[in-house]
């Protein structure tokens, strides 16, 4: 029944975002029709030289949703002293910014003014996830580019400090569900974390607890010889799970195990309702795909800018 309805809850949404001047799948059918090829050859060949392109990816299309909609307001450069959201704190650890470049390079050689940069990142980031090994699924295109990135504005995207409830309403202000929320936090198969996401969780935890009680005490010990109190390697961190470089239900499996590497991951088991789901994901690899391809498709629905950049990173 649940699944029906999240079926139905897809359907409704895809034509509501396929109206008026809003998206559509064959958006650039007439104006741009090799958009997808362009897109996927761009991220395909970033990816055979650095296996961390997906991931980045990925994240960077996630932080820039989450931040005035889908608008590639997170590519833009910091001008003088107003800082972009690249630069914000949560973003600085944002990479791979030249795979969009390059794609756009090739898109203006192709059909000049036609592709926002926020298609592109949205094509990418689904082109990631297939090349990981992950699902894909149909990307609806038509968004506009944002005139607008601040700094600021980063400390409204999710922590990975965040218990339940805040990344509830985190997620509800964006129209995204309790399903969306455990299905898209799936995409921490995917990359690396540096210390500072999770050392809070290792050292002075808590009045009773030197180290948070839900992580698992040989995982913790792994991670406390990672980050040590001092003189921790620069960029120490580890990689968000074991088979980082694949998209994969691994995740779901780790934190059934409390090897969740986030106190934001491990939150997931703290309610009914996102523990079974969790569950539901790391038994099936399938379920768990479909409901992220389907969690996707209505986060990259979150609409936002005003034009078509001819360069990524400038306004026009």
């Amino acid at each position: 029944m649940a699944t029906m309805v999240a079926f139905l809850n897809l359907v409704i949404m895809l034509s509501v975002v396929s109206t008026g001047k809003s998206l559509s799948l064959n958006y650039y059918e007439n104006t741009c029709p090799k958009v997808e090829c362009i897109v996927a050859k761009a991220v395909k060949d970033a990816t055979a030289k650095d296996k961390t392109v997906p991931a980045a990816l990925l994240r960077m299309h996630f932080h820039d949703c989450f931040i005035r909609g889908c608008d590639a307001s997170v590519l833009l450069n910091s001008k003088g002293n107003s800082k972009a959201e690249k630069d914000g704190p949560p973003n600085v650890s944002l990479h791979a910014f030249y795979v969009i470049d390059a794609a756009k390079k090739a898109l203006e050689a192709a059909c000049p003014g036609v592709v926002s940069c926020a298609d592109i990142l949205a094509l990418a980031a689904r082109d990631a996830v297939f090349l990981s090994g992950g699902p894909t699924w149909d990307v609806s295109k038509g968004r506009k580019d944002g005139r607008t990135s601040k700094a600021s504005e980063t400390i409204q995207l999710p922590a990975p400090t965040f218990n339940l409830s805040q990344l509830r309403q985190s997620f509800s202000q964006r129209g995204l569900s309790g399903e969306n929320l455990v299905a898209l936090s799936g995409g921490h198969t995917l990359g690396f974390s540096h210390c500072s996401s999770f050392r809070s969780r290792l050292h002075n935890f808590s009045a009773t607890h030197d180290v948070d009680p839900s992580l698992n005490p040989t995982f913790a010990a792994k991670l406390k010889s990672i980050c040590p109190v001092k003189n921790q390697a620069k960029n120490a961190g580890t990689t968000m799970d074991p088979s980082s470089a694949t998209f994969d239900n691994t995740y779901y499996r780790l934190i059934l195990q409390n090897k969740g590497l986030f106190s934001s991951d491990q939150a997931l088991l703290d309610n009914p309702d996102t523990k079974n789901l969790v569950t539901k994901f790391a038994t099936s690899q399938k379920a768990f795909y479909q409901a992220f391809a389907e969690s996707m498709i209505k986060m990259s629905s979150i609409n936002g800018g005003q034009e078509v950049r001819k360069d990524c990173r400038v306004v026009n």
